[in-house]
């Protein structure tokens, strides 16, 4: 995502501005294209580089006995073949990472043009009272795109990276290990496919539509609506460049828009921290898998948006809200949701039982533990490596970092039907076994991961059902021929000031709650596996609270700045009643200058109908 911003940013203001003079189907089909193509450069690096080698204290060498990995007090005990320095070298000088990076970047390029021009492309042709409609199906459209890839990626996570190169009967995890790592690579090719397929329709659409109202009208004679389109041509080229500044001057003029931005930046800090660590929280908090987590997320968050988005545009619609309202009911909904978020601090889980890092070898919580602390008198003779994560969960309810931790003589099975027996620092009425992978989290954590899920799916809702409304404060706070640029300018400023930077902080937060790092292949530390989980909770959902909390002062001063000013694409009534006959001049009420060029400032339309 970050990378992507960063293609985004590229262009987006110019996009925004220079595409509203252009043609704004074929300017999306043509990103869209360039998405495809991203997202096939992303997937390359799977089948140009090697196979994963998860981090494992069983080795498959041939020169070593299928026992070395457990607990012996005889010899000095390895992990594995200490691996060439050079190899080591090579593998970290590995170029494999340029082709996601270029592919991101390429997949931030082709999606500038879409939201920018999409919209404007609807609100110059649409109605003012079916334009929230109008972008609630589209914005639901956005929304049913995540879902389709959630499910996707769910499926995806729970087929081994490597399926089809290796025997997935050797492997020692299973999706619920932190070491898993899914097909990623198969989402990226149907992604890449389905984006061009996409593209097809935009290339047919014209560069115009007329005027949602007007097109009906038989009376409208065909010269005079080619020489608008003449005179309107001239005016684009002759304007070109020349506007861009005084366009920029006028909306960091615009104190609502200017506040509303300061808004977004704050709410979408928020929401991208949220969004994009919750299948980590989630994992980490109630034990489930990344598949696993990947669907709930996409049954449970998506579905509620999606109707929120069309109701909300509905209610627009049907009850003509002005912009003053909307302002109002957007506020509301969204303090509203915001309130009940607080609920999620009540579900809580604790951290996984691991001897030595989260309880004692007596399975007692005390106070977190240091990695010196994983030795324990009943391991000490064990010559066991400390640092390498390779779990195994206990008959008496305990995990330990390693088989050889838990003091085991014995194996017995293959692959993920392994089991380990004569463990001596299991403390159990049985025959103190163990087998591989954490142990699982009680049935209370089931419950209470249920409770968090109707909780977000509840939140979703009411705040989707605010988002068009606000976004309708958007639209109307800027001049017609702003429009465009100032939804660019607007996705450039949550981009850089939220989307870039937010999961920066935040993973560097999060990264502190770390209770035990992953070695990788040469001996660096590698991914986190297991974290301070009630620390991280506090992260998780303390800061996103506080940046939502904060955005609601400058939330407070746009609502009260619509009560009190006339906004640039605001009507007092709902719609223009034009006269009948062929040629007339008629006093309205109520019109909106802005959004028509044959609207005269004194409250005259004249036009031929």
């Amino acid at each position: 995502m970050l990378l992507q911003d960063q293609g985004n940013l590229l262009l987006i203001i110019f996009v925004s501005y220079f595409g509203t003079k252009l043609h704004r189907p074929i300017m999306i089909g043509v990103g869209c294209v360039v998405m495809g193509l991203g997202c096939f450069l992303i997937s390359l690096p799977h089948f140009l580089m090697g196979r994963y080698e998860y981090e494992t204290t069983i080795s498959p060498s041939s020169n070593l006995s299928s026992n070395s990995f457990l607990c012996s007090g005889n010899r000095t005990h390895t992990l594995m073949p200490t691996p060439d320095p050079k190899e080591c070298v090579k593998e970290i000088k590995s170029l494999m990472w340029i082709y996601v990076v270029v592919g991101n970047i390429i997949r931030g390029i082709g999606e500038t043009p879409i939201m920018p021009l999409g919209i404007s492309y609807i609100e110059d042709f649409a109605k003012s009272e079916n334009s929230p409609l109008y972008i609630g199906i589209l914005e639901t459209g956005m929304i049913i795109g995540p879902l389709i890839g959630l499910l996707l990626g769910s499926f995806c996570a729970n087929i081994y990276v490597d399926t089809g190169s290796v025997n997935t009967g050797d492997l020692t995890i299973t999706p619920t290990d932190t070491r898993w790592v899914g097909a990623w690579w198969v989402g990226f090719l149907i992604c890449a496919g389905v984006n061009i397929l996409t593209s097809i329709p935009f290339f047919f659409l014209p560069k115009t539509l007329p005027k949602e109202g007007l097109e009906d009208n038989v009376d409208m004679t065909k010269s005079d609506t080619e020489g608008k389109h003449q005179e309107k041509a001239k005016e684009e080229k002759r304007g070109l460049t020349k506007d861009f500044l005084p366009f920029m001057k006028s909306l960091s003029c615009n104190p609502v828009y200017m506040l509303f931005i300061l808004v977004s930046v704050l709410q979408f800090n928020a929401f991208i921290n949220s969004f994009t660590f919750m299948p980590k929280y989630l994992e980490q908090q109630y034990g489930k898998s990344t598949a696993e987590i990947v669907f709930l997320i996409g049954l449970y968050n998506l579905p509620p948006i999606c109707v929120g988005y069309i109701i909300g545009g509905l209610i627009m619609k049907k009850f003509k809200i002005t912009v003053k309202k909307a302002a109002y009911i957007a506020f509301c909904l969204s303090l509203i949701e915001y309130l009940l978020s607080f609920f999620n601090f009540m579900w809580t889980c604790d951290n996984f039982p691991v001897a030595g890092l989260t309880t004692s070898y007596e399975g007692i919580q005390q106070p977190l533990y240091v990695e010196n602390n994983v030795l324990d008198d009943c391991n000490t003779r064990c010559n066991c490596l400390t640092k390498t994560w390779d779990p195994v969960c206990g008959d008496d309810g305990l995990a330990y970092i390693s088989a050889c931790l838990a003091g085991c003589e014995k194996s017995i099975g293959t692959g993920i039907n392994m089991v380990f027996q004569n463990c001596s620092c299991i403390r159990s009425s049985g025959n103190s076994s163990a087998v591989l992978g954490l142990c699982k989290k009680g049935p209370d954590c089931t419950v209470n991961l249920q409770y968090y899920l109707i909780m977000s799916l509840i939140g979703c809702f009411i705040y989707s059902l605010s988002a068009i409304p606000g976004y309708m404060v958007l639209l109307r706070c800027i001049k017609s021929e702003e429009k465009s640029l100032g939804i660019g300018l607007h996705a450039f400023c949550t981009r850089i000031f939220a989307g870039i930077p937010a999961p920066i902080y935040f993973g560097a937060l999060i990264d502190r709650t770390c209770l035990h790092w992953g070695t990788l292949k040469c001996g660096e530390p590698g991914a986190c596996r297991i974290y301070d989980i009630h620390n991280f909770r506090r992260i998780y959902l303390g800061l996103p609270a506080a940046l939502r909390g904060s955005s609601y002062l400058p939330a407070v001063f746009v609502v009260l700045l619509v009560r009190k000013r006339q906004l640039p694409g605001e009507t007092d009534c709902p719609e223009i009643e034009l006269a009948e006959s062929n040629l007339t001049e008629k006093k309205i009420k109520c019109i909106d200058v802005h959004r028509s060029p044959e609207i005269e400032k004194d409250g005259t339309l004249k036009t031929k109908l």
